[in-house]
């Protein structure tokens, strides 16, 4: 599902590589934890992996694709077909509604679409479904997202990310603003609905309790051979 060989890559103007892999494989159905500390270059890393960031050298392919031999606007397409991205910041739209951003990748998808309408007879019943699964109070659904709060948004996120059952999920430190119980729910949600679905799940945290749930963990420390700090100060 996706496959990185010899991967370079250095943030513009800085002239040395922050990220030098030679080999990553993560297989359809499986999911991977990744964890390093702060500033290690695992969001640049999931950047590469979506295809929103290219290597230098070597090839990040997803379902057999490599990023690089796209257009810009047909990674943007492709993205919104396979890739469910629960951001860092979230990357909500503030001024649309709860459910409105859980839909919009169905309405940048006609496949996610045509998957949450076999799921649930439209994409709106499937958003609905998931946000009772993230447990979001139905009084929320049609209050802007800018009037979130932090754990309710991230909530949020991750609906939108997993709606239509995309082949790969991508987590950027998805439970850092939940408590324990939301937690808990969160993981279990995540990791079932990409198992049903058989979607690849990559998943960044500082949190190592939640490696335990994984097929695989890695740290970044030890797939990464660049020298120079990963992310930009």
């Amino acid at each position: 599902m996706i496959d990185v060989h010899h991967l370079r890559y250095a943030w513009p103007g800085t002239g040395h590589d922050c990220l030098a892999i030679d080999q990553l494989v993560v297989p359809a159905g499986a999911s991977l934890f990744l964890h390093g500390p702060s500033g290690g270059g695992k969001s640049t890393l999931l950047g590469l992996l979506a295809g929103v960031l290219l290597p230098r050298e070597g090839s990040v392919s997803l379902l057999g694709t490599p990023w690089s031999s796209l257009s810009g606007a047909r990674r943007d397409g492709f993205r919104a077909d396979h890739v469910g991205y629960v951001f860092q910041q979230f990357n909500l739209l503030p001024f649309l509604s709860v459910l409105d951003n859980v839909v919009l990748p169905c309405r940048f998808s006609a496949s996610r679409r045509a998957r949450a309408c076999e799921d649930k007879g439209s994409a709106q019943a499937a958003a609905e479904e998931l946000l009772r699964e993230v447990n979001l109070e139905r009084g929320l659904w049609m209050r802007p997202a800018a009037r979130l709060s932090v754990g309710q948004q991230q909530r949020v996120a991750a609906a939108r990310a997993l709606i239509g059952r995309p082949e790969v999920v991508i987590a950027d430190e998805p439970t850092s603003a939940l408590d324990e119980p939301l937690r808990n729910a969160f993981m279990d949600l995540l990791l079932t609905e990409c198992r049903v679905a058989g979607s690849a799940l990559v998943f960044v945290s500082h949190d190592e309790r939640l490696a335990t749930r994984f097929d695989r963990r890695l740290s970044l420390a030890d797939l990464n051979h660049a020298a120079a700090p990963a992310e930009p100060a």
